[in-house]
């Protein structure tokens, strides 16, 4: 266990202050939410970017190679094996104003590397193997998982469980983990819709 008064003050990626104040709003839906740190790991890759997982973590938690730093008063945890792929990047707001947020990353990962899906079949099957091949493998290391709820036509809409389910930050993953890597993997997507009940869970946000 770690002190959670020692951050190791190596910043790794910035969290502009639009991105802090709406990441401490979703964090007080959590239970005790002065213990916990935005924590930003690499999951795998997603086209020719890389897909991330942001949870909530206890501080305390965080192991003592990961780097730990704070921006105006919110605490961030870096996995050590993440560390090089996040260097630089910046989380903002969408440009658009719109919900959830943004991780730009001027790192890219070697296309050469880790597995490449051969998607084949209809939307719909070509999202049930990206599901259960790349997308559910990352989720299941917090006990959540995404289903494919239905297609409509170009139009795919997906629901988060388990873990997932009233996580504060579950619809940043799905929206900008999850629905990208959908639409970049299959481009005949144009939209993915987050049909999961948040009201729902452990740790309902938008109740």
């Amino acid at each position: 266990m770690l002190d959670a008064n020692a951050p190791t003050d190596v910043v790794v990626f910035t969290v502009t202050p639009e991105a802090i104040e709406r990441i401490l709003e979703l964090r007080e839906a959590e239970d005790d939410p002065g213990g916990l740190a935005l924590r930003v790991e690499i999951t795998g890759t997603s086209g020719v970017e890389y897909a991330y997982d942001l949870t909530f973590d206890p501080i305390a938690e965080a192991d003592e190679a990961d780097v730990r730093y704070h921006q105006a008063g919110l605490p961030v945890i870096v996995p050590v094996g993440s560390i090089e792929q996040l260097t630089g990047a910046t989380l903002d707001l969408p440009a658009n104003g719109g919900p959830g947020l943004v991780l730009r990353n001027p790192n890219r990962p070697d296309p050469l590397s880790g597995k490449h899906l051969e998607l084949t079949g209809s939307i719909a099957e070509q999202v049930e193997q990206l599901l259960q091949e790349q997308i559910n493998p990352s989720l299941a290391a917090h006990g959540g998982f995404a289903e494919l709820k239905g297609v409509d036509n170009t139009v795919v809409y997906v629901t988060m469980g388990g873990g997932c389910q009233g996580c504060a930050v579950s619809a940043m993953t799905l929206r900008d983990g999850i629905a990208r890597s959908i639409q970049e993997s299959i481009p005949e997507v144009t939209e993915v819709i987050d049909t999961t009940d948040h009201t729902a869970g452990e740790n309902p946000f938008y109740s």
